[in-house]
């Protein structure tokens, strides 16, 4: 380049009175304005559009802030510059400044997920693992404060500068957040939208420490080990089963399987109609209580099996509310997995009123450590 070329090219920065920022871009925040020797001409007019905001930045110093319009930089309407530059009789032109267009339109659809596993510890199934993902929208609400706090000497601040710093503080505080919730695992993909709305208010005052206003927060999904979901669909299903109607049905079923080996055909039929009702005698028997049976009279064993007894349903208390039934086996694994102890107040058909686990005989063994009774005679 030519000395002529160098010195047209100085002259037209250094008379050039129009500062402004032509955004064709999609993800360009912040802008700074280029100007050679960062000089600004006296007098100059300063276009500040819709969703933008210009900022003035003095030796790292935040200056003045204008919002969208038309204005003719002037010591009137920079106060703040005029002040850390201490003009008191006006300035010679140009001055020195840096501007920073910020760009306040709303940024939608912004996308966030947790790159490593969030392990929770849940009484049931102890320690898991979950994952979520959403998105959320911000806006840019004090121009100022971002630009010196985040920005910084960055000419042109893009989005995905900004993401990468926001994704890492969603991500703690989601973290924290359902940490300290303490909800049963089933409920965390139950309750998307309080979980999401609770996160919001949690994040937005670390939001604003840097200038920008966090204006949504969703969480689409959270999921888990298919294998730890289908441990909390069976136990759901347990939990909602009624387990006398159960025994009912198997019941009936062990009937018709007896009759049909032993009879054939006719067997089939005979042993499906008893079973059936059987299975209702015994719905009214648990109903009511059992009447006197008539002796049976002496001689050839009936060919029809007595019924199948029903194994006793255990009802159990955790934290003042009635759990249950379930049976004997189900109430070891919750002894075994310290979802109930020896405390806990424990109810069945026959008893007259609740007992502490350790005073139901057969429930003893699960304590362990149990002393035979002496021998006969000694």
């Amino acid at each position: 380049m030519g000395l002529f070329d160098e010195i047209k090219k100085k002259l037209s920065h250094e008379f050039i009175d129009i500062v402004e920022w032509l955004d064709d871009s999609q993800d360009t925040i912040v802008h700074r304005f280029e100007r050679y020797q960062n000089e600004i001409k006296n007098g100059a007019r300063l276009i500040v559009r819709e969703g933008q905001k210009a900022v003035f930045v003095n030796e790292g110093q935040l200056a003045d802030v204008f919002g969208p319009g038309t204005y003719e930089l002037t010591t009137s309407n920079l106060p703040i510059l005029t002040t850390l530059k201490g003009w008191k009789y006006g300035f010679d032109s140009p001055f020195k400044a840096e501007v920073y267009f910020v760009n306040t339109r709303l940024f939608t659809d912004e996308k966030w997920g947790t790159k490593n596993p969030v392990m929770l510890s849940d009484e049931r199934f102890g320690l898991t693992e979950i994952r979520a993902f959403g998105t959320y929208s911000f806006r840019i609400e004090d121009p100022g404060k971002f630009v010196v706090d985040v920005v910084g000497t960055d000419g042109n601040f893009t989005n995905y500068e900004v993401n990468e710093h926001l994704k890492s503080l969603i991500v703690t505080r989601f973290t924290d957040t359902v940490g300290e919730a303490n909800l049963p695992l089933e409920l965390y993909a139950a309750n998307t939208s309080e979980l999401s709305e609770t996160c919001r208010e949690v994040m937005e005052p670390e939001f604003a420490r840097v200038g920008i206003e966090l204006e949504k927060f969703y969480i689409e999904n959270v999921s888990m080990p298919e294998e730890l979901k289908k441990e909390i669909f069976e136990y759901s299903r347990l939990d909602k089963l009624d387990m006398s109607k159960l025994s009912q049905f198997k019941a009936a079923k062990a009937m018709e399987a007896a009759a049909s080996n032993e009879g054939g055909t006719a067997g089939a039929g005979m042993g499906m109609g008893m079973g059936f009702v059987l299975a209702q005698q015994m719905g009214s028997m648990m109903a009511q209580p059992q009447a006197a049976q008539p002796q049976q009279p002496r001689g050839p064993v009936a060919s029809v099996p007595p019924p199948v007894p029903v194994p006793p349903a255990y009802y159990y208390a955790v934290d003042g509310r009635q759990q249950g039934p379930v049976p004997y086996e189900r109430l070891q694994e919750l002894f075994a997995s310290r979802a109930i102890n020896r405390d806990t107040l424990i109810w069945k058909q026959g008893m007259a009123q609740w007992s502490a686990l350790s005073e139901v005989e057969e429930l003893k063994s699960f304590l362990g450590g149990s002393t035979p009774p002496p021998l006969p005679g000694n």
